[in-house]
């Protein structure tokens, strides 16, 4: 095998390619990367590890098709840190040389006999714009539990109605939902899937905002329990989880008593000073009144801060305790200049979503519901 390419070009896609291999791998061909060259200049790099796979093709001056097997991660720092001129990619024996300018590297084969077959992906169920995959992804997985508890919470319920698309994540401490319309595939689609949280957030992440994303779902016959997605030349699958996910709809409020709209910057900013002194699990207190909310942390002879902030409120006054973590992951998910916050009462959660003008309606489409912490009086 013997081909050249960009070094940019490398760098890129073995750095995308390598990202999610396994740190110790259950069997050593796993840390590995398969280079493919072709003769009509195809040049394709893939990773699996049981779970996740990924795959991405580039155009590369080949003069020698072939496959190897080499060590992802190294690939990756070596290609990311030569010079910026072209890189001859060959094989020499039991190795595989890299070289570019003045710099040559010289890497193990590894035994791509042993290597296995990447999952063929799902026939395409629809596709939806990159920019608003990547921020529903990113609104709603912040809210998946992080430990593994229960791995049901780790996973981002994912339902398909026709051309509607709704995301929901939870930890039980928080909530997250955004619905959001997509093109689907066929006349009539519907499925529900788990798919892992971190998975789908680095999934989204790399695939980028531009363009659009093919997503690809299992119809019971071929790549079954996987989920695709697809971007230009880049594909990728992940295993989904199985079980079924917890009915949370009750957890939504079903009436309002108090509403809130803030400005989402300078509360950010506020609960960021105020949550300096509060310990590690330690709440902070909101007192909404009229004209301002006041926001407080720190008791007795413990460190103490306070600020305000000015807010309109509707409805009769609260006060109200949150984690100020939860609840500066939900204001900066709500990706709007303005917050409105609904309240019942002080021990029942709290729905934020956001909204572009002070006056305006809020956009619904996104929800992060938020359950209150217990304070001493």
């Amino acid at each position: 095998m013997r081909f050249r390419v960009d070094r940019d070009v490398l760098a890129e896609v073995v750095t995308w390619v390598a990202r999610g291999l396994p740190s110790r791998p259950p069997v050593p061909v796993l840390a590995g990367v398969l280079i493919e060259a072709q003769d009509d200049g195809t040049l394709t790099l893939s990773a699996f590890d049981y779970e996740v796979s990924a795959r991405v093709s580039v155009q590369a001056d080949v003069s020698e098709a072939g496959r190897v097997l080499v060590l992802g991660r190294l690939l990756a720092d070596i290609s990311r840190n030569l010079p910026n001129r072209p890189v001859d990619v060959y094989t020499e024996g039991n190795k595989v040389a890299v070289s570019c300018g003045a710099s040559r590297f010289s890497l193990l084969r590894m035994p791509v006999e042993e290597y296995p077959s990447l999952p063929a992906s799902p026939q395409v169920t629809g596709t939806i714009a990159g920019d608003v995959f990547t921020q529903a992804v990113a609104q709603v997985s912040v809210a998946a539990d992080r430990s593994d508890t229960l791995p049901i919470l780790t996973g981002v319920r994912v339902e398909i109605a026709d051309d509607k698309v709704t995301m929901l994540a939870t930890d039980r401490y928080r909530l997250a939902i955004r619905e959001m319309s997509w093109e689907p595939a066929g006349d009539s689609v519907s499925a529900v899937v788990l798919v892992p949280a971190r998975t789908l957030s680095d999934t989204a992440k790399s695939l980028g905002p531009s363009g659009s994303v093919s997503i690809a779902l299992a119809d019971g016959s071929e790549g079954d329990g996987l989920v695709g997605f697809e971007a230009g030349q880049r594909r990728t699958t992940t295993r989904l989880l199985d079980g079924d996910y917890p009915k949370v709809a009750s957890i939504f409020p079903t009436t309002v008593d108090t509403e809130a709209i803030i400005s989402t910057g300078l509360l950010i900013e506020a609960v960021k000073r105020v949550a300096l002194v509060a310990e590690r699990n330690t709440p902070i207190r909101l007192r909404f009144v009229d004209g301002q909310v006041g926001i407080d942390a720190g008791t007795g002879e413990d460190a103490q801060a306070s600020e305000a902030v000015e807010c309109s409120l509707t409805g009769p006054d609260i006060e109200i305790a949150f984690n100020p973590h939860y609840l500066l992951d939900g204001l900066g998910a709500v990706s709007a200049p303005f917050t409105r916050m609904s309240f019942t009462q002080p021990g029942k959660p709290a729905v934020l979503s956001g909204q572009q003008e002070h006056d305006g309606e809020p956009d619904t489409s996104y929800r992060y519901v938020l359950m209150p912490v217990r304070f001493a009086s």
